[in-house]
């Protein structure tokens, strides 16, 4: 009886670590294509977007996590990489227009044979004044420049507020009164939006509103939404993530966000297959997926994929004097709203501008009146935090700045405040992960306050 039972006991126990091991091996593979996809797409953007070196990019940004242990080969010959790691490998490609794609349910060779509409050839901007263009003018006189410059010092060479910053600007007033860079960088750098994108779209779907293209209040009018409850949402509850769609943002593991960006082919179907959690407009809770759904809209309405990608850069980009930018696709050809746009420190600035201008640039409207105040107006279910694909401080979530203050936030600290009773834009980019290495932005913006008269 004794050795009946401990056999029963052994092979319970084997049969258990059998378990464990299979679902420790499906767990893990289902993180392949997360682990190995995120560098294959940090990697090819970061370089053949931004000029950056594998090198310096594998130390800084992508040394965490599983990430760190990865292995990626970057081919200049056709302009692409992959990552590998144990038996998984993920492949990503560079197009010009396109910026970076991650190979996901699509063929390279279909993929490559799709070209960039190129809009127009633009003037050179180092010929052209500020704002449209990089001749800037001298600094106003209703700032503390030294004060500012220390600022910089303290920021970009000592690292005295934490985070690791790639860039910084600040505009006072229409006019440039501080900029500075890491030696790798210089104003021509091409920096990743992360969710600062999301602003954007807020700024194409303004633009879809003025030509009349769209009642953002209607509902959308998606044939796999008209079943269910789905059919009573609007653009505008996707532009104040409160779609009700089941989302889930977390960045940590394997969630909604992560699946999206590194596992699917299209961001938007991805999401809007989501079935409903919440009644429309009720509950308010960030959703990268609810912006791409918004950038799907714009292209199912354009309804003609040259003039698509021609939008934002004819309708925004060349307007505001960044006309170098790129907004890259999902391997569907969507734009990728909720996270992939590369563009100078100054182009972030422009943008931040716009907004200052309540939509006006270079004298020409290009947002619709009162644009402005809706995306500063906060979401129902927000806590006065969110507005339309812009924060707000309306709760002094930055107690050093003024509760007008509204900002574009983006992963790993990229940041536009705008600051409109100080006439004010403060642009940073770079590399600030949590927790040990979080900017304190409130430091940061106390202080830049305390040099503007």
């Amino acid at each position: 009886m004794k050795r009946t039972s401990v056999k029963r006991i052994l092979w319970s126990v084997l049969v258990i670590l059998i378990i464990g091991v299979g679902y420790g091996l499906y767990y893990i593979n289902s993180l392949l294509p997360i682990i190995t996809g995120y560098p294959a797409k940090y990697l090819c953007s970061a370089v053949f977007v931004s000029g950056r070196e594998q090198a310096e990019v594998e130390a800084m940004d992508l040394h965490f996590s599983f990430i760190k242990y990865t292995k990626s080969k970057v081919d200049f010959q056709d302009s692409s990489v992959t990552t590998s790691f144990l038996w998984a490998k993920s492949k990503a490609i560079y197009r010009k227009g396109f910026g970076a794609t991650l190979l996901r349910g699509v063929s390279e060779g279909d993929l490559r044979k799709i070209k960039f509409p190129r809009y127009s050839a633009t003037a050179n901007q180092d010929t052209i004044s500020w704002p449209m263009g990089n001749l800037m003018p001298k600094k106003g006189s209703a700032t503390d420049t030294i004060k500012l410059e220390r600022i910089a010092e303290k920021l970009m060479d000592d690292e005295g507020y934490n985070g690791h910053a790639f860039a910084f600007m600040v505009v006072h007033k229409g006019i440039p009164v501080v900029e500075a860079y890491q030696p790798q960088f210089n104003a021509q750098t091409r920096f990743l939006s992360w969710s600062m994108a999301k602003s954007f779209t807020n700024t194409l779907s303004g633009i879809m509103v003025k030509d009349g293209k769209w009642d953002i209040n209607q509902p959308v009018n998606l044939p796999e939404w008209q079943a269910d409850e789905r059919k009573n949402i609007t653009i505008n509850n996707l532009l104040q993530m409160q779609s009700g769609l089941r989302w889930n943002e977390d960045y940590g593991n394997r969630s909604d966000v992560t699946q999206m960006l590194y596992c699917e082919n299209d961001f938007a179907k991805f999401t809007y297959d989501q079935p409903f959690a919440f009644p429309a407009g009720s509950h308010w809770y960030y959703s990268s997926g609810s912006v791409n759904v918004v950038n799907f809209l714009m292209r199912k309405t354009i309804g003609n994929d040259n003039e698509y990608y021609n939008f934002a850069q004819s309708r925004l980009f060349t307007k505001i004097g960044m006309p170098d930018a790129v907004f890259e696709v999902d391997a569907s050809g969507t734009q990728v709203g909720s996270s992939y746009i590369y563009a100078t420190a100054r182009d972030y600035a422009r943008f931040g501008m716009l907004y200052l201008q309540d939509g006006v640039f270079n004298g020409e409207r290009i947002l619709p009146e009162g644009w402005v105040k809706y995306t500063t107006t906060p979401a129902s279910d927000s806590d006065g935090k969110y507005g339309s694909l812009f924060w707000l401080n309306r709760s002094k979530y930055y107690p050093a700045a003024p509760e007008d203050m509204y900002s574009c936030n983006g992963h790993d600290g990229q940041q536009i405040f705008i600051i409109p009773s100080k006439e004010l834009v403060v642009v940073l980019v770079g590399y600030s992960p949590k927790p040990d290495r979080v900017m304190k932005f409130n430091d940061l913006l106390g202080d830049v306050l305390s040099a503007i008269y």
